[in-house]
């Protein structure tokens, strides 16, 4: 079973929150069947996955709690403290009186009495009508980060999440939330890979001491929404000839060198094993100036999904 180191995130409390530098992502379009799903959670386990993010959004809450139940009832993991879990408020859900009754919602989902890690999803809020995107103008509206956030620093501390955080926020959003912010964010989930560096909103965040967490460290590969541009370059994929490792293995290196945690998704079994072999070698610096260079484009834009509206126009542009 694989070793997977953990960072130690920043805390305003005297608690200290490790989390493991890799964890496994729960979202698939179309969604996995729950039986799938929940084969794929207890084979990361014995992979040596202890990191796992969901959201209400994927829909994979339910299954994660149940192969996490599974998991104890077969031996795999002796308590639920030896795992991290993730989990994120919903956008349509993101105002200051529906926090705590959506972290109690994932709560039951995932049969657990904490969250280790409640993540605000996505930087704004959608009206609750929302069915299908794109959507119309008027249902993405701002999100009123002073009293949402006060939201989530209640969720911790009642004890129903460890660590808060944030998920593609941008410099200004992170400045204006660390003005007023009690407990400031421990991480901040973000869309990086070597096609996409994001190294000024990195700076950024490690200057504020708020810990990046990559999503899509592969380019989304096989996705609708990805490509290839990661797992296709012949810059990575020459790196990768001559260590003897896949390109997702050199692609995942690459991100954990810049001090960025992971998450990734396989429910492949060798691959899901061969994502957390990047521990036994490093990059040399003309590896990582040759890769400094690649060609940069964001895979996922809001604008994509939601529709070309001044207020995620203005986030894509920061992003």
């Amino acid at each position: 079973m694989a070793k997977v180191p953990s960072v130690t995130l920043s805390s305003s409390s005297d608690e200290i929150q490790t989390m493991p530098i890799i964890g496994m992502g729960t979202s698939s379009y179309p969604r996995a069947d729950p039986e799938t799903a929940k084969a794929a959670i207890l084979e990361a386990i014995r992979a040596g996955y202890r990191h796992f993010d969901t959201a209400f959004a994927y829909g994979s809450e339910q299954d994660l709690g149940e192969a996490i139940a599974e998991a104890l009832r077969l031996g795999l993991i002796n308590s639920r403290d030896e795992l991290f879990i993730t989990t994120k408020l919903w956008a349509s859900f993101a105002e200051k009186d529906l926090v705590l009754p959506s972290i109690k919602a994932s709560l039951r989902n995932l049969q657990l009495e904490y969250i280790d890690m409640y993540i605000i999803h996505w930087p704004f809020k959608l009206g609750k009508e929302v069915k299908s995107m794109p959507v119309e103008r008027d249902l993405v509206q701002p999100l009123d980060i002073k009293s949402v956030w006060e939201a989530m620093e209640e969720c911790k501390k009642l004890g129903l999440a460890r660590g808060i955080g944030v998920s593609n926020f941008t410099c200004s959003m992170l400045e204006e939330l660390l003005s007023f912010a009690e407990i400031p964010p421990a991480v901040n989930q973000l869309e990086m890979n070597p096609a996409w560096q994001l190294k000024k909103l990195r700076d950024f965040c490690k200057a504020k001491g708020t810990h990046v967490t990559a999503y899509s460290p592969l380019g989304a590969a096989k996705t609708k929404w990805g490509d290839n541009r990661v797992l296709g370059s012949d810059v990575i994929e020459e790196i990768a000839l001559a260590k003897g490792k896949t390109t997702a293995q050199i692609s995942l290196r690459w991100v954990y060198e810049q001090g960025v945690s992971i998450v990734t998704k396989s429910y492949n079994k060798e691959r899901m094993r061969q994502n957390l072999e990047i521990f036994d070698f490093c990059l040399t610096e003309e590896e990582l100036e040759k890769m400094s260079h690649l060609p940069q484009r964001k895979g996922v834009t809001f604008a994509s999904l939601l529709g070309p509206h001044d207020i995620v126009l203005e986030i894509d542009a920061e992003l």
